[in-house]
């Protein structure tokens, strides 16, 4: 199998080669939080670069629970062009382009001033950066039905804008992540306890989508390999999910792993000159392959075509890549051209690994910044200056965000 063959999915969609731009954070959302122009001149440069498939960054569901500041948010038709626009743009060489749609759940910033929902009234364990996010509430099972919807209508809404796609984020410690891990999930209701009962509402999202939508269009699942806690989601119950999802019309799975508190994603305590190494999750993933009978993508460090090829002889049919496309977007064509660069990032070895993965994923803004104003970018950036940087942007954007917020309740 070629980096280079399609891929056919269950609902009839071809992707046109195995190499897919996984989500990356970008924060980039105009003063209404639809898609920006600078995120448009970003994903222009991915869809010139040549990978087959590209998958946004977090849109979420709900205006009130963010990830970030700058997110994009998809509640409803206002600014329904814009995503066309985002979407278009994205498939002018032949791509496809799915929305990642997403729910903070409890790791949400607690500056945005907003009230933090969880399956369980559990507090982010991060040490001296625990208190940058809200304690949060339990959930009701009103506070769950709403949440069911709001994914169901982002699908549909996507559907409607020209995506070809959505990929449900259950991975990463977000709210999905929540529920699916017993030390986030302390529910003893049909939402908490066993394995089966913490991925109902993952399972009730994903039936309720692919209803919605049409039979062609996409629907994938980001998930968990395993969170990297002790006691928490395993690769065994990765393992389980998969099989829980087998029959309900998922046309791919994403393989990833960690949280905000142990940010396995990052890769920042990670030996990168190891081959074996650079391709974090893929050990789960041979293990999950043996039964999913959708097609695999694994995405975490992804950066030489040598390990993405193992990837694919592994039995995974996707390569999820996204700091090395942040560094160098045309990443595909040169590898399809014979050319084997490295983009990397400068190593990160501090004593937090939360902070060390706020750094990095900060070195990843820098370059996205720079790509949506066609500048080259800068991987030799220093971390501590990204990160300087990031946090005074957040600081900005949590400004506009409140204003935001707080205009559209009085609206209302």
């Amino acid at each position: 199998m070629s980096l280079f063959s399609p891929l056919a999915l269950p609902s009839g969609a071809v992707i046109r080669n195995r190499i897919a731009k996984a989500a990356m954070e970008e924060n980039m959302a105009d003063v209404d939080h639809a898609p920006s122009e600078a995120l448009l001149q970003l994903y222009q440069r991915w869809a010139d670069g040549g990978a087959g498939l590209i998958i946004t960054g977090n849109v979420m569901v709900d205006g009130r629970a963010m990830t970030g500041p700058g997110g994009v948010v998809l509640e409803d038709d206002r600014h329904l062009d814009r995503f066309t626009a985002w979407a278009d743009t994205a498939r002018t060489r032949g791509a496809q382009m799915w929305m990642q749609i997403n729910h903070p759940g409890r790791q949400m910033p607690a500056a945005l001033g907003q009230p933090a929902l969880a399956p369980s009234a559990v507090a982010l364990q991060m040490g001296a950066l625990s208190k940058q996010f809200a304690p949060p509430k339990a959930m009701t099972e009103d506070d769950i039905d709403s949440v069911i919807a709001r994914f169901i209508r982002s699908a549909e809404l996507a559907e409607r804008a020209g995506f070809s796609g959505v990929e449900i984020h259950a991975a990463h410690g977000y709210l999905l992540s929540q529920f699916l891990s017993p030390l986030s999930n302390r529910r003893d209701d049909r939402w908490g306890g066993s394995l089966q009962n913490r991925a109902r509402l993952l399972l009730e999202i994903v039936q309720g989508v692919r209803a919605a939508v049409a039979p062609t269009f996409v629907v994938a699942v980001k998930l968990n390999s395993a969170d990297f806690q002790r006691g928490g989601f395993s690769p065994e119950d990765a393992r389980a999910v998969v099989q829980m999802l087998a029959p309900l019309g998922v046309d791919l799975v994403e393989l990833s792993g960690g949280s905000y508190e142990a940010p396995a994603m990052t890769g920042a305590a990670r030996d990168e000159r190891s081959v074996a190494r650079e391709a974090y999750f893929l050990e789960f993933a041979r293990e999950i392959a043996t039964v999913a009978t959708m097609p695999l993508m694994v995405t975490g460090g992804i950066r030489r075509r040598e390990v993405a090829e193992q990837v694919l002889a592994s039995g995974v049919a996707m390569v999820g890549i996204a700091t090395a496309l942040a560094i160098e977007p045309d990443l595909p064509q040169h590898w399809q051209q014979g050319r084997d660069p490295v983009p990397t990032l400068r190593n990160i070895n501090w004593r937090s690994k939360p902070l060390a993965a706020s750094a990095h994923m900060a070195a990843v803004k820098y370059q996205l910044g720079r790509l949506s104003r066609r500048r080259p970018t800068a991987p030799t950036v220093s971390p501590v200056w990204a990160l300087l940087l990031a946090q005074a942007a957040a600081k900005c954007r949590t400004r506009r965000y409140r204003r935001w917020i707080g205009a559209r309740v009085i609206a209302h």
